[in-house]
Order: C-alpha cells, then sequence, then structure tokens
C-alpha cells in the first residue's frame, strides 16, 4: 500500500521527468552523437552509409554529428534538413502508427530524397508497402510529439517536388 501511495503522489512528477528523457534527435546515450556516428550524407551518395569520425564533426540540433568527409560536413552544413533523418532519427513506420521508438542506423530507407530510419525490418516493409500515406501519418503524429520531447525541435522536411 505505502509503494502505491508513493507512487500515485509521484506521479504527478514523473512525468514531465520521463517526458525530458526523449530528445528530439536520437543520440547514442553514450557518447551523445547523432545516429550512432553514421555520416548522414554518406546515404545518399554512397552504396551504404558510412562510419563518421570525430575529425569531421558539426553540431546540429543540440547534438553532435560525425561525418567520413570534410566535403560530407560541408554539404550537410549547407543543408542539414536534406540529408538528417527525417523526425530526428525516430523510427517513421512507429510515428505513422501513433508512437515513439528509435530509429537504427542500419535499417532505413529513401523516400522523395529523404532519410527514414527504422526500429525493425518488418517496420521498413510496412512502410515502404506505402511510403507516401506512411511519411503523412508520421508527419502529423511528428507535429504532436514534437512539442514534449527534449532538445530543439527538429522538423521534418518539406517534401521533395
Amino acid at each position: 500500500m505505502l509503494v502505491l501511495g508513493l507512487a500515485a503522489v509521484a506521479g504527478g512528477v514523473a512525468p514531465a521527468v520521463a517526458a525530458t528523457l526523449v530528445t528530439a534527435i536520437v543520440a547514442d546515450p553514450l557518447t551523445g552523437v547523432a545516429i550512432e556516428g553514421y555520416d548522414p550524407v554518406s546515404y545518399f551518395t554512397e552504396p551504404a552509409p558510412l562510419p563518421g569520425t570525430p575529425d569531421y564533426v558539426y553540431e546540429w540540433g543540440g547534438v553532435p554529428w560525425y561525418f567520413a568527409s570534410a566535403a560530407n560536413r560541408d554539404a550537410f552544413m549547407r543543408a542539414p534538413d536534406i540529408y538528417a533523418p527525417q523526425f530526428g532519427g525516430h523510427c517513421a513506420m512507429s510515428l505513422a502508427r501513433g508512437y515513439l521508438s528509435e530509429g537504427r542506423p542500419g535499417l532505413y530507407a529513401i523516400e522523395g530524397m529523404r532519410l527514414y530510419l527504422f526500429y525493425s525490418t518488418a517496420n521498413r516493409e510496412a512502410f515502404l508497402a506505402s511510403p507516401a500515406r506512411a511519411a503523412a501519418r508520421a508527419e502529423a503524429n511528428w507535429q504532436g510529439f514534437a512539442l514534449t520531447l527534449a532538445g530543439p525541435s527538429v522538423s521534418p522536411a518539406a517534401p521533395a517536388p
């Protein structure tokens, strides 16, 4: 009973604390680096994403991003909204379904010249079955979630023409 009473009293505080644990941009909990240190530009320029290095770092959205080269870092600096994963790296299909989960840098898709990350291969396959519809639902849900996340808000980029 005492445990339940304490949980009820703390209930008013816990949601505020818990809300700040989820950040607008998914970052490694140990290093603080976005998308586990992968170079976001390389998703668009290479057959597979490349790991970045601390030698080429740029802070955007309140977190550091690593790059494989100075050229990739400079391209990102000019247009981060194009190269950064949509929804701060949160799983696009989870968002389309109305909840948050972290995307994994190795599970991705590029649709409409936008990078989307996914929590699981099943989520990626569900997204790819109807990408325009899933992206629109994810974007609509992201608008509500983004208001409650810690760190600078990151809006999805406008859809490519």
